[in-house]
């Protein structure tokens, strides 16, 4: 259980500039302890960063030797004040009927602090060393962005490290807690959440991520209170109804104004996020794997590290947050092996044959994905041992001599004979029970002794923890990669693990990084390939499983009216780029609702772009539509996948998003209206992004031939399909363009282009 292998990745150690206050000894420790014996001042250690736009964020830590480090001050930088300034504006008098001084929060807010509010770290030794009182010991940087705090507790044998890495490009926090006993018996650790954020006493509304299966990332906003805001996740996947993030917000903020926050924790398993607000009003954020009981049980010298929090804030709205965020998984957390090619056209055949292959079929696909633009294709369930509907032959990863009695070789040929890639459906960590590989190993799947299996579409979870199940998979996976020169795999995971037990012991830590140690074998063996995380749609979603795949699948529903929600709300934290989004079929499997290419087109540009849907079914004139929609894509997924994304406030039923160039040359508007207008007239469109004192040209790109209902709109008066409307940035940023009367179920797509 040593930490090896369970840091953060190195990914996340951007460089930034780190400070040392004139107290300080974060650069030697000696120095620190003479601060703390000789004169007795209190000790800072703060990073900093430039940030996007130069919105510079610091983190400033007092961390005297000998006693409790705290989190003085994280958000924007305050360069005329020093951190003993920020220390003594927050001091308080402890309140009447309490203990005599206040007691401050410390980075884990462990039991031995006594501050009345729910510990961070719980520990203990058969019932005894729980009261943690963790110290400074020492402290130090890595490189220029990171500070590391450790702490002690010789009376416990514990030792604690802090690790914060402040990202100078974005801004963004990147925070992880290691312990490690050092005492001389086993250490059972019931909770360690990653470094424990002070909330900002502004943020009073929490917006908590829940949802479902097809419906995926509903946002839940509530006002905090006194007591306990709590968020748990025990499906051993992230989960449809429990995203593990949080957003932070004042009363009045908005996308653009106002002090927020955005917290994120980057794992893939079980999970908790609880914010704790005391009697008196301060507030505390935790973040951390939620562990079964006797999950974690730490011999001497082994160490546990939390997954990493993952957090941004703005004094300018929730829009700055998601735009730094952005950044910081493109830049820190994504592999730039894959992250700096442009993200092909999807061609997925779920939709278009489900379970029923046959080759020739197929190739025919391929030949109909190619003629619209597909740059990719990707043979989904199906192709192997006896797979015919999802009762049978999952786990038998061998390809089907019924169906493709050469193997897939020749239809892999085939598709890159027309210019695209071909990807592959597997779902490696579960098992059919009607399949040979469970059969042959039934102990092969996690459960508890005696416990009955729950049903759960007719498949069990593979215990990867044996390391002759994960050698199996490894050999399966990667032989079937090298024959077939598979490019990119769709990997799923369809179903929750409700019982995560081997060996009678809580596996779901180990289960989670098992699943990271396979894909990442499968990527050391074969470095272009990449790797898609889906589970059910957009249940594996998270920063942890992003640093191992390229991409994810945002949702099984392909229904461009319910995508609109779907990925703004996900857009909180998924850079475009990487949020899988296909057009499906005319009429949508999961909701029955019919809806035209135009709208159907417009809800895919804006991510990354797909289909999925039976070409065959398609009219000419749909296919001929849905080819000029991809060639749109095409045209501008650079900007789409490089820019600042911004959420545009407007009032329902509009959805309206944009992407703006980081130097200001472009922006592209998506503006989609889901229902029916409440008003006789729409609304103006403000658009964000935009440089005020430069001249944009304004065009409508989508539709190709738009049908506005009543009279001459802004469409014909402005030559919008044409040369177009020139206006300044600072008219379209403040006023906007006035919308055209639209139908419901309807999207325009605008561009606007700089004038030289």
């Amino acid at each position: 259980m040593s930490s090896a292998g369970e840091t953060a990745s190195g990914k996340l150690d951007c460089m930034s500039d780190y400070e040392a206050m004139p107290e300080s000894g974060a650069a030697a420790t000696g120095h620190l302890h003479e601060c703390a014996t000789e004169r007795g001042d209190p000790s800072f250690a703060q990073l900093k960063s430039a940030g996007l736009d130069s919105r510079a964020v610091s983190l400033i830590v007092e961390a005297t030797i000998g006693a409790r480090p705290r989190i003085v001050h994280w958000g924007e930088s305050l360069p005329d004040s020093t951190p003993e300034e920020l220390s003594l504006l927050a001091f308080a008098q402890s309140p009447l009927g309490s203990a005599t001084r206040l007691i401050h929060g410390s980075l884990s807010n462990e039991p031995g602090t006594g501050i009345a509010t729910a510990p961070g770290l719980l520990v203990q030794r058969e019932g005894t060393a729980w009261t943690v009182d963790l110290r400074v010991h020492s402290v130090a940087k890595e490189g220029q962005a990171t500070l590391v705090i450790t702490c002690t507790d010789p009376r416990c044998g514990i030792t604690a490290t802090y690790r914060f890495t402040l990202c100078p490009v974005t801004g963004v926090l990147s925070a992880q807690t290691v312990v490690a006993n050092t005492g001389e018996s086993g250490l059972a650790v019931e909770w360690c959440a990653a470094p424990v954020l002070p909330v900002d006493r502004r943020l009073e509304q929490v917006t908590g991520f829940s949802g479902r299966w097809a419906g995926e990332f509903q946002q839940e906003t509530t006002e905090r209170f006194r007591g306990t805001y709590m968020r748990e996740n025990r499906a051993g996947r992230t989960s449809h109804d429990m995203f593990p993030a949080i957003l932070l917000s004042g009363p009045c903020t908005s996308e653009t104004h106002g002090p927020a926050s955005a917290v994120h924790l980057a794992w893939s398993g079980n999970a908790r996020l609880r914010i704790d607000t005391a009697q008196d009003g301060r507030a505390f954020l935790q973040a951390g794997e939620l562990l079964l009981p006797g999950e974690i049980a730490l011999q001497p010298g082994e160490s546990y590290a939390s997954p990493l929090l993952v957090a941004a804030m703005s004094e300018s709205g929730l829009g700055p947050t998601s735009q730094a965020l952005h950044a910081h998984v493109r830049r820190n957390i994504l592999d730039p092996r894959t992250n700096d090619k442009p993200r092909p056209v999807h061609y997925n055949t779920w939709e278009a044959v489900y379970f029923d292959h046959d080759e020739a079929r197929l190739k025919d696909l391929a030949n109909r994905a190619a003629e619209v633009g597909a740059e990719r294709f990707v043979l989904d369930d199906g192709w192997f041992g006896s797979r015919r509907s999802d009762a049978a032959g999952l786990g038998d990863w061998f390809v089907s001599k019924d169906i493709y009695p050469g193997g897939l070789r020749p239809l892999a040929d085939h598709v890159r004979s027309l210019g695209m890639e071909f990807g592959l459906w597997f779902e490696p960590e579960m098992v059919n029970p009607d399949s040979d590989l469970f059969r042959a190993h039934p102990d092969w799947v996690l459960g508890g002794e005696g416990i009955e299996h729950v049903p759960f579409r007719n498949q069990l979870t593979l215990d990867l923890t044996k390391p002759e199940v994960t050698d199996y998979l490894y050999r399966c996976i990667a032989d079937i990669v090298e024959e077939a020169q598979v490019d990119y795999i769709k990997w799923d995971m369809n179903r929750d693990t409700v019982h995560p037990a081997s060996g009678e012991r809580g596996a779901m830590h180990r289960q989670t990084h098992a699943v990271y140690a396979l894909i990442d074998a499968l990527r050391e063996r074969f470095p272009d390939l990449e790797i898609e995380s889906c589970a059910s749609g957009g249940a594996r979603a998270d920063y942890g499983v992003l640093q191992h795949t390229d991409r994810v699948w945002t949702s099984d529903n392909n229904d461009a009216l319910d995508r609109q929600a779907i990925q703004r709300s996900a857009s909180h934290f998924l850079p475009l780029s990487i949020m899988g989004s296909h057009v499906g079929p005319r009429r949508c499997h999961i909701t029955g609702r019919v809806l035209s290419m135009d709208m159907r087109v417009a809800s895919a540009i804006v991510g990354h772009m797909g289909m999925e849907l039976d070409l065959e079914d398609e009219t000419a004139e749909d296919r001929a539509t849905l080819a000029a929609g991809i060639a749109l894509y095409k045209q501008h997924r650079g900007l789409l996948h490089s820019g600042r994304f911004h959420r545009i406030a407007m009032p329902e039923p509009f959805n309206a998003v944009s992407v703006s160039a980081v130097n200001g040359d472009e922006t592209i508007v998506s503006c989609a209206m889901l229902g029916s207008l409440p008003t006789s007239l729409p609304p103006r469109l403000p658009i964000p992004g935009l440089t005020p004192d430069r001249r944009y040209r304004v065009k409508l790109v989508w539709p190709q031939a738009p049908e506005f209902p009543g009279t001459r709109s802004i469409y014909e008066e402005a030559d919008l399909a044409g040369e177009g409307l020139q206006v300044q940035g600072a008219a379209l940023g403040r006023l906007g363009i006035q919308l055209p009367l639209m139908h419901p179920a309807t999207c325009i797509l605008l561009h606007c282009k700089a004038e030289h």
